[in-house]
């Protein structure tokens, strides 16, 4: 698959079937994550693998009672282990470096077949209880992974002419 086609095909996946994600598949997706750059090649990063049923339903608990957290058969806690580095450009590196990765996953994900959600609607210090996350490492987002049990349609997008300019904003 062309990468432009996986991106057009990567969906937000709410509903998920009950097969297992194949132990060589999440670490394909895995090894993308980790093949993502990083400011200052710092790669302050980890991700937490959730594949226990019980773990995944008070993680859903956490983020907010979204039911799709519980049942998607691996949910990746992606944590910035480097809180404190600010990029010259006033950016947090954690955010922006566990964002590429993240992003990596998702779509590697799409390749292998499978679907994903990225979560941002969470209580960080509930997950961090759950998942024995240290007081210093950030939670950034919860990926939702699995096989999808449904196929949404393209949500519109802007057309390239409101999003880019040329040598000057506009």
């Amino acid at each position: 698959m062309e990468l432009l086609d996986v991106i057009r095909k990567r969906r937000s996946i709410r509903a998920y079937g009950n097969t297992a994600v194949e132990e060589e598949k999440l670490n394909r997706i895995l090894e993308a994550a980790r093949l993502a750059p990083s400011a200052r090649n710092m790669q302050e990063r980890k991700f937490v693998v959730v594949r226990d049923r019980g773990t995944r339903t008070k993680l859903m608990e956490a983020a907010k009672n979204q039911s799709f957290v519980g049942a998607a058969p691996v949910v990746i806690a992606a944590c910035g282990t480097i809180a404190d580095y600010v990029m010259g450009c006033g950016q947090p590196a954690y955010t922006v470096d566990v964002a590429i990765a993240v992003d990596h996953m998702t779509l590697q994900a799409v390749a292998e077949g499978l679907g994903t959600c990225w979560v941002c609607a969470f209580d960080e210090s509930r997950v961090k209880e759950i998942l024995g996350v240290p007081d210093e490492v950030r939670v950034v987002a919860l990926l939702t992974l699995g096989y999808p049990a449904e196929e949404p349609e393209p949500r519109s997008r802007k057309p390239l002419s409101e999003m880019a300019c040329r040598d000057s904003y506009s």
